[in-house]
């Protein structure tokens, strides 16, 4: 038997900028030049996410001057491509299909650029698409939403869903770039805004305590989504989850450890049950809560420490449970079968991230079904008093 190592290096290259479609803005035109090693001019091919064309109506346009105006380097081979986004959009293989046909009707190659600008899902589609054509072709992540931009957009993650569960085909493929384009969050609705802030406070408690301290200390202004902390918030967000894929060891996720997923596997499965009518921010926030509990519950976390954290996660407009907790089949609460479904999705023993003080994370590999039962309890009653409060 022979064995050979091959090294491997990949540049992870993530940009934030304003205004990334203003012919001045050199951020996208220098990102490509630096790189053309053909004749200088690079093919591009544009996949817009529908809804973010129809929230800026005049954007299809600003994208076709930019690309006219640096036609020196950047060839657009056609107007941006629409598809549809959301959630939505990762359960019709169909989109998969027109993305790998336009790639092949365009002639677009392995010296080409697909760039795909939208939010989280649309992003995991295109990065789908684009990975699978010609083995791989170069991508531009254009995130257009808190949670893309400080989160999954920055990540080297995509896929699609299959078989009823989240992600089930993808690919891990390290994005050409990503370009952050901050006007983008001025046009979010509010509950998609919001989004973003639950990763935020997510990866600062398992990695970056002064990051932690920014996020409390800013909490009211991140309810009130008040433009400077949230960019600052988005932008450490990022920062954090890059240097975690950078040096974690493990960007590719061969083993069974996945510490971004503090709160996830509740998560996954609350998405699932709710047909996405709660949202991944949403979702997040209630399985970090019920991880936070169940950490008091087994002696890992003071209590203290768990309050105030999800104080903070109230004070930026989240709640603490949703009515699909209660939801049963044969008498047992339908969430818990998120552990089993995250243990499949890696593979391997059941791992899961717990934070046992402000900064730091702790893996376990087994969960006691009675003290979540009891966190799950607890949340309910908590927020049952809060809507008490609320009404009277």
């Amino acid at each position: 038997m022979t064995h050979r190592p091959i090294p491997v290096t990949f540049h992870h290259r993530v940009a934030f900028t304003h205004g990334a479609f203003d012919p001045k803005n050199l951020t996208l035109r220098d990102l490509v030049a630096e790189a053309c090693d053909l004749d200088g001019t690079a093919k591009v091919l544009v996949l817009l996410d529908a809804g973010v064309a129809a929230a800026d109506p005049k954007l299809t346009s600003r994208i076709s001057q930019y690309f006219a105006v640096h036609a020196d380097t950047l060839h657009l081979v056609t107007d941006p491509m629409l598809l549809t986004g959301g959630e939505a959009c990762k359960n019709d293989w169909s989109l998969v299909e027109k993305i790998w046909q336009a790639i092949e009707y365009f002639k677009i190659c392995r010296h080409s650029y697909v760039i795909a600008i939208g939010g989280g899902a649309f992003l995991d589609l295109a990065g789908f698409g684009a990975a699978t054509a010609h083995r791989g072709i170069r991508l531009i992540r254009m995130p257009t939403t808190t949670l893309s931009q400080g989160d999954g957009g920055v990540g080297v993650k995509n896929g699609v869903n299959y078989f009823g569960k989240k992600n089930w085909i993808g690919t891990f493929s390290v994005p050409f770039a990503i370009v952050n384009d901050l006007d983008f969050l001025s046009v979010l609705p509010p509950r998609a805004c919001r989004d973003g802030i639950i990763e935020a406070i997510k990866v600062s408690l398992i990695r970056d305590r002064a990051f932690y301290e920014f996020l409390r200390a800013n909490g009211p202004a991140l309810g009130r989504l008040e433009k400077k902390p949230l960019e600052l918030a988005i932008r450490r967000s990022a920062e954090n989850h890059v240097d975690h894929i950078a040096t974690s060891g493990d960007p590719f996720e061969y083993g069974s450890a996945r510490p971004l997923d503090f709160g996830h596997w509740v998560a996954h499965k609350l998405e699932q049950i709710s047909n996405f009518a709660v949202s991944h921010g949403e979702a997040v926030a209630i399985g970090m809560a019920v991880d936070l509990l169940y950490s008091v519950k087994i002696g890992l976390l003071p209590r203290a420490t768990a309050g105030e954290i999800l104080d903070l996660i109230e004070t930026v407009g989240f709640d603490l449970w949703s009515a699909e907790l209660d939801r049963e089949e044969r008498g047992r609460p339908v969430i818990l079968a998120g552990l089993e479904e995250f243990r499949e999705h890696l593979g391997g023993r059941l791992t899961i991230t717990l934070v046992p003080g402000i900064g730091e994370k702790l893996e376990v590999h087994e969960m006691d079904e009675s003290a979540i039962l009891a966190a799950m309890v607890e949340l309910r009653e908590r927020a049952g008093r809060k809507s008490k409060v609320r009404t009277s």
